[in-house]
Formats: structure tokens, sequence, C-alpha cells
């Protein structure tokens, strides 16, 4: 065998092995998940909660810009808000096994070290798809009603690339706290975060100054185009960014992601030194 088949064989090799050692780090997230429902119940609890009490307590208050049903208004804006508290989650279990050693076992092992990483992201996004669909399950036995069709799937993987933008600030962080408790108080930073957005409500709706700064919250983004894609009441407002809502939650988790990805990547192989 030649010098150059021997290299291709090895590189396939290393690469047949980090995937196998990202699908083992998934199945054990996976099974976690399994022996532990109440953590998929917890994350879930919240928006669940969210939309009972403004759809049914404070909905026959709340405005639609242009008209149409709070509710379906709504319904989009929970499901970014799902997939933006899912950091939260990413960050608790990556520095829960910071803390505990199990990375430490894990790097001591003959693996990749991308598959620690790229097995929780993996995880992450199989689980944020079962948290859309109980969400949506539980939006239809409200009464929400979307466009079906490549709108809806569209809107389904913009919400999934928000998520997976928002997994590597997760990493990134649950490296950097110091204990599970920390990672739990993390929540203090994103509810302001998901407030100040147009998940509730509409910027417009908003004093000018605060307006503007939930018109650039990058959710709002993704909250604006999922609207339009499932066919449901948004009031586009007059900014450029809300103009133009669907480029932006595109663009958004491609910022993110070239941000924070390279930061918990770093962070990851400082603590290996």
């Amino acid at each position: 065998m030649s010098a150059v088949d021997l290299s291709t064989t090895s590189a396939r090799s290393g690469t047949y092995w980090a995937l196998a050692d990202c699908w083992n780090i998934v199945r054990r997230g996976l099974t976690h998940y399994q022996r532990q429902p109440v953590n998929i119940a917890w994350q879930l609890g919240f928006p669940i909660l969210s939309v009972l009490l403004y759809g049914y307590v404070f909905g026959s208050a709340m405005k639609v810009p242009g008209g149409g049903n709070y509710t379906d208004f709504l319904m989009p804006g929970m499901f970014v808000m799902t997939m933006a508290f899912g950091f939260i989650n990413t960050a608790t279990v990556v520095v829960y096994d910071s803390t505990k050693g199990v990375i430490d076992r894990f790097r001591s092992m003959p693996m990749a070290s991308s598959a620690v990483v790229a097995g929780r992201g993996v995880t992450d996004l199989i689980v944020a798809c079962a948290e859309l669909a109980i969400m949506m399950l539980t939006a239809l036995a409200m009464g929400w009603r979307p466009d079906g069709g490549l709108g809806f799937l569209a809107a389904f993987g913009l919400l999934l690339w928000l998520r997976f933008a928002l997994i590597w600030i997760g990493v990134w962080l649950g490296l950097l706290v110091p204990n599970p408790e920390a990672a739990g108080g993390l929540f203090a930073v994103a509810f302001p975060l998901t407030m100040i957005s147009s998940i509730f409500v509409a910027p417009q709706l908003m004093p000018d100054w605060l307006g503007w700064i939930a018109a650039w919250n990058p959710i709002s983004s993704t909250a604006a185009a999922t609207r339009d894609l499932f066919g449901t009441p948004g009031g586009t407002g007059d900014s450029w960014v809300e103009q133009h809502a669907l480029l932006m939650a595109g663009v958004w988790p491609v910022i993110l992601t070239a941000l924070f990805l390279p930061l918990a990547v770093r962070r990851f192989r400082k603590l290996s030194r």
C-alpha cells in the first residue's frame, strides 16, 4: 500500500472514531434524560406556565399591532423562549460534568477531544426537537393554527438554528462558572433578555428607547421571522432590523456561533493544561 493510501486510511479511521466518540457522548446524554425525565419537565414547565398565564390571564388585555389573536402572536415567541432558555441547561450539564471530574475522565481516555463538545451539542439539538414538539402540541391544544408546508418546516429550522448558536454560549459559561448552583443563577440573566424582546409584546408598543433595544435583540428576529413563516399575526415594525427579520434570524446565530464557539473550544483546551 502506498504512502498516500496509508494517510487516507489513517484520516478515515480518525474521522470514524471521532464520530463514534461523539455518538457515545450523545447516547450518554440521552440516557440521562431517559432516566431523569424530570429534567425535560423542568425545562418545559416555565414556558408552558407562561403560555397559560399570558394566553389566558393577560391575553384579553394584550394588543397585537395590526389586529389579530394574541394567542397566535404569543405561541411562536414561546417557542423562541424555550430555545433561548436551553443554554442554561447546557451550562448546568457542562459544569456538573466538569466539577464531578467526568470531563477529566474523558480526557484521560483514548477519544477525540472534540467529541465531548460536539456530543453535547448534538444531544441538546435532539432534546430541543422533543421540546418543540411538546410545546407545539400544547399550542395546538390551545387553539393555535399555523400555516403548514415549507413555511412551517423553515420556522422549525430557524428555531433549531437559534438553539444551535446558544449551545456554545452554554458550553462556554458552563466551563466558566464554578458549580451547578451558579449555573442555575444564569436564569437571572436569561429572563430579562427574553422579556426585553418581541416574545410577549411587539417592540413598537414599548417606549421608543426600549423598543429599539428589543428590536435588536437577536431572539426578536427569530420570533418575528417564525411568526411570518407560521402565518400568525406579528405587526412588523418600521426599523430596519424588523423589516429584515428573516435575514437577521439567519445572521444572528452565525454571529453568536462565530463568537462563542472559539471561546468554548479555547476554554475547554485550557482545562487540559
